[in-house]
Parts: C-alpha cells; structure tokens; sequence
C-alpha cells in the first residue's frame, strides 16, 4: 500500500508549482521511503528547462516527511556518464537538499539512460548509501526524468532494477520515447509512466491524482470488519481474501477453498488441500512418483527412521543395519565401529545463498555434523575445514582450528546464514588458494594425506566454475559435488572428480539427504593416507594376520591327522605281512 501512494505523492507536489514562487507545506504524509531521482541532463535539455527540473524535484521534497528515519531522498544526474549529486545518506534537511539541487551543473553530453539505472541498482540503492535494508520493506522508489530516446538498452538493466525490488516511475518530456518509458517503469503502467508536452506543463499531469493523495480512506476511517484485508475506493471500500481463501456471503469473512473437495484431484492415496491448491500424499511404506499423484511401495527404510548409521537394508516385512566392509555392527544393531585409517584434510564448501532459505540451511549444518560423525578428527588424524559463500566467500573456520569432532560439530552451529548470491566459482578459488593452504593447516603434499573438497549447493552457480573445478582437481584435490532441489547437474559433474558417479549426488530436497550421507561414508574416506608411507587399513590388515593365523592353524592340525593315518597304515601293512 506504501508503494501504491508514491505515484499520487509525486503527482500530488508537482501541482504544488502554479503556487510558486513558494512551495506549498507538507499536506499529505505517508511512510518512510528511500526515493532516488535520476535526472537527464543531456545536451538535449536546454538551461531553463533543466532549471525547470530543479523546481520539479525542490517541490516534490517539499511535499515529502524526510528525516533519518522517515523518507531519505538522493539525487544522481546522468547524460553519457552519472554522477552522483547527493546520496539516500547525505542530507536529512530540505534545505540541504534544496541547495545541493540548486548547485547541479549539468553534464551536457549523451542519454545513457540504461547505464543511470545500472547506477542506481548497483550504488544508490545499496545500504553503503543509506538504503534501508530489505527487510524493513521501506519501499525503494526511482523517479526518472527524461526529454529523449535512450541511447543505450533499457529494458534488461530496468527489469533487473525492478525485480531487485525498485519501483521505477518513467516521467517523459516533450521529444520522449514512450515504448523506452513502458520498458523502464513498474507496472501497472497507467500509474507509472508520465509524458507531457513540454518542459513549461509538467506540474499540470499531477492534478487528477489530488484527490487519490488526500482524500479520506474509507478503510482506515470506519470500522470496516474485513477478516483479511479492506480494499478503499473513492466514497467507499469492499472486503478482500488472502491467496487460497474466497469471501464468504457475508462479503467480509473468508474461508479456505478446498481443492480437493471435488475430487476431481487425481490422487491414488491422500489428497491435501492447501491455499486454494492441493498436493497428493502417499501412505506410509509408499513414494510418490514422478507424475506426483500416483504412489509406488517402498522399502521399510525409506519408510522408518531406522537409524542405521551406514546403511539399512530391507527384507521382507523387515530391516536391518549394516557397516562399511573393515567394520562391525555394534552391539545396538544399528552404529558401526570406527576403523580410524582414514587421515585426510577436508574442506566442506557449503552454498549460503539466499534461496537456501534460513530453516533449510539449519538442515546444511546438521548434515555437515552427520559427516563429521564417522571421521576420526585430530592434529594427526583427520583435519576438516568449513568455507561458506553466497555473493561472496567467507572461512568459517580453517583445517587447523579444531583438533576434535564435538569441537568441529559445535563450531558448525554456530555458523550464521550468509544469504544473497551464488558464486560458486569464487568458492572454488578461495578453497584451493586459501582453505588447502600450509598457513591454514593443510599438511604439506609430501605426507600424502588426501585432500578431499566436498562443495554443496542448491542452485546455479552466477559466475563460472569450469577453470576452478579444472585447478582444483589438477592441483590433487579429490572433489565431491553434492546437489539439493535446483542445483544444477551439469556443473555438480564438472565440480565432480573421476569416476563421477562416486563424487557426485543429488537429493530432490533438504529433507531427504540422509542416502547422501550413507554414499559419502564410502567413498569420501581413502584406504591410505597415514603419514608418508602407503599403508593398507590396519583393519583390513588385522583381518588377514587372523586370516593367515587360521589357515596356518588349520594346516597343521590335517598335517599332524595325516601323520596319524600314515603311522596306521604302516601298522595295517605290518599285521597284514605277519599273517603271509
């Protein structure tokens, strides 16, 4: 609703100059805005008119409750190049404001009016500025002013502007493109694009929108009973519902509309409506199949919590746990001993961007510990390092921080989500520069102890990973590529080492990464890697001296049986000569 008044606000002041030579005082208030001009001063707009343009911004701020914590304005000026006047952060006065605009030598040149966007999405709209942070859902409004055609693309650089949450007004003078002023602005388009004739008449297309500015909001005034939201209109107001929701008779109450009471849903086993949609469900024991609404059986450990520490294994109408070949199943059915051969350095490279989302990225850490559970972690065992990144990469802790599990899985909850963008490539480049190097605990090449990077994402990485997926495996990292819900699998491959299949998995969603865990297990941990010399698992090796030992045993209990036979025999041959 902040955002449906800016338009009547602009509107609303630039009527306020036929009162000149004194702007009218403040009529009308709305809330906080971060409100940014991008003023064309073009070669094309001639002195009195951008004196003009002076007026129209002076009048407008005049109108507006600017303060530190009510509305910020900034001014950035633009023709073949932009500059910046004043920023979001600089002044919390009108008559600062007034007397920055009224000192603004115009730049005379091109109209680059795709590169003052760019500008203004990329620097005056940033909190480094004085914008609000997102979540304060202060809106972010940007008023352009222009006489001419673009003569760089617009459309691209405006659509990104506005999906980063900027509320664009296009506001064309005299010679203006107008199918260049629809491309810029934020829909609906009636409210937010502007072309008067000159220069002399731009206060006049403001006097319509008076009425919508200050007049009376019925939904704020009266006592509307509307469940869920009032929706004012000039001289009265109607009742609205939530997406999922319709209006009850009573034109004020909402109910949820039931998607699956038609049945016309399609579902084999359950139907679950929700918001005015549905999803099918399949009973415990089944999955629900490709086409999501018919379901296929199950095994009983895709079914149960089993908590099997390794891998569950179903028979029928039952299951039972078991562990990685070189280790047994403990006594509780269900966790395996640890063989502890494995020494490797590992570096964990976890995707914190925003799709990630705060509760799934909980789930992240959880399964980082679930890994950490079956390493054996000391000085001189197993080092294991953590890297976030998002728009940018950020060392949680290096390989030489904890010397033990519990401190490792304690330091990983305490990790804070980082959120923004996906720069995998970047991740990458941190990992082999910083995160495997000597200062940061990685144990020289020489040793031969494994360097395992493990990278996991759920999304498309926005800058390239191939050069750095390529280095991290020429420089002797062994890379797995774990992937949930978006990421995509031709970059999880290239990020994978050889074979792929054993450095490379995928879960459908957060939810479900538990079989992840279970192939990680065996694969990530090597079968040498303990100091300088290549040796075999000393559990594999404590197999075959008992392998060994047995045979050997056996060997001479049939050597001294055959003694025993041969010693009869003779007796037999003996007796048998006696009686001849």
């Amino acid at each position: 609703m902040k955002l449906l008044l800016v338009a009547p606000l602009l509107l609303f002041a630039l009527t306020m100059l036929e009162a000149r030579p004194k702007p009218a005082a403040l009529k009308c208030k709305t809330g906080p805005l971060d409100i940014v001009f991008v003023i064309d001063s073009s070669r094309s707009v001639r002195p009195f008119e951008f004196e003009t343009m002076r007026r129209f911004m002076i009048d407008i701020i005049h109108n507006l409750d600017v303060g530190l914590n009510a509305t910020r304005v900034g001014v950035i000026q633009y023709s073949s190049q932009v500059q910046n006047v004043f920023s979001l952060k600089t002044y919390f006065k009108r008559a600062d404001m007034e007397k920055a605009i009224n000192s603004i030598v115009p730049l005379s040149q091109g109209t680059m009016t795709g590169l003052a966007i760019q500008y203004a999405m990329n620097v005056a709209f940033t909190t480094q500025e004085g914008a609000r942070e997102l979540h304060k859902k202060i809106p972010r409004v940007a008023v352009i002013v222009t006489d001419g055609r673009p003569q760089d693309r617009v459309t691209e650089v405006a659509a990104q502007a506005r999906d980063a949450g900027i509320e664009i007004y296009a506001v064309g003078v005299q010679r203006a493109d107008m199918n260049s002023l629809r491309a810029m602005a934020s829909h609906p388009l009636e409210q937010h694009v502007f072309l008067v004739e000159s220069f002399d008449l731009i206060q006049q297309f403001g006097k319509q929108f008076q009425d919508k500015l200050c007049g009376v909001d019925m939904c704020t005034e009266l006592d509307h009973g509307c469940q869920h939201t009032c929706v004012s209109v000039p001289g009265s107001f109607y009742c609205g519902c939530n997406p999922g929701y319709k209006l009850n008779a009573d034109g004020k109450t909402c109910s949820a509309i039931d998607a699956c009471a038609d049945g016309k849903h399609g579902c084999e086993h359950q139907c679950v409506s929700a918001r005015g949609s549905y999803t099918c469900r399949c009973r415990l024991g089944y999955s629900l199949n490709d086409d999501k609404k018919t379901c296929t059986a199950t095994d009983l450990c895709n079914g149960v919590d089993h908590g099997c520490e390794f891998k569950c294994v179903s028979t029928s109408g039952s299951y039972h746990c078991i562990c990685p070949e070189g280790q047994q199943l403990q006594t509780d059915g269900k966790t395996c001993n640890k063989c502890k051969a494995g020494h490797i350095d590992l570096v964990l490279v976890i995707d914190g961007s925003k799709s990630v989302r705060p509760q799934n990225f909980e789930l992240v850490k959880q399964f980082v510990n679930q890994i950490v559970d079956f390493l054996d972690v000391s000085p001189h065992g197993t080092r294991v390092g953590l890297v976030q990144y998002s728009s940018r990469v950020r060392t949680e802790f290096p390989l030489n921080k904890y010397k033990t599990a519990n401190d490792v899985k304690a330091a990983v909850m305490k990790v804070e989500y980082m959120e923004k963008g996906t720069m995998t490539g970047l991740a990458l480049k941190h990992m082999i520069e910083h995160s495997f190097s000597e200062a940061e605990g990685a144990r020289p090449l020489s040793q031969n102890i494994p360097r395992i990077g493990l990278v996991f994402t759920d999304g498309r990485s926005q800058d390239d990973i191939s050069e750095w997926a390529m280095k991290a495996k020429e420089s002797g990292i062994v890379m797995f590529a774990v992937g949930v819900g978006k990421a995509v699998e031709e970059e999880l491959r290239e990020i994978a080492s050889e074979p792929v299949e054993q450095h490379f998995s995928y879960s459908a969603d957060f939810s479900t990464m538990t079989h992840i865990v279970d192939n990680l297990k065996l694969n990530i941990c090597p079968e040498e890697g303990k100091g300088e010399t290549e040796i075999r698992s000393p559990c594999e090796c404590e197999a075959l001296v008992q392998f060994q030992s047995n045979t050997v045993a056996i060997l001479e209990s049939l050597t001294e049986k055959l003694a025993q036979m041969t010693a009869r025999l003779e007796d037999l041959e003996n007796q048998i000569a006696k009686k001849k």
